[in-house]
């Protein structure tokens, strides 16, 4: 399973890097691919790519806010969830994905 990511929250300092790494290692433990972009104090990091968008089963989107560009995933099956649950049980939230 592929899955790509959005990380962001209210002031794009902590939480938002936070989150980010809590995915990263939450899809390697359990042998999901994961491309994590992070939208925060510093603007788009790691911006996701077209192709990573089009090859994904999910787009992932843990953010308090809206997040920018979303219309680049227009069509791709979307999952939203707060930056609290990515934190709170990242495992969690990626195994909902695979139901999506």
């Amino acid at each position: 399973m592929k899955i790509v990511a959005v990380t962001a929250c209210p002031t794009g300092i902590a939480h938002t890097y936070m989150a980010a790494a809590e995915l990263k290692k939450a899809a390697q433990q359990i042998g999901i691919q994961i491309a994590v972009e992070t939208q925060g104090a510093m603007g788009i990091e790691n911006p996701l790519s077209i192709q990573d968008i089009a090859r994904a089963n999910v787009v992932l989107i843990a953010s308090d806010i809206e997040v920018e560009d979303r219309a680049r995933f227009t069509g791709s099956k979307i999952h939203c969830v707060t930056i609290e649950e990515v934190l709170t049980d990242p495992v969690k939230v990626l195994e909902r994905c695979k139901t999506i």
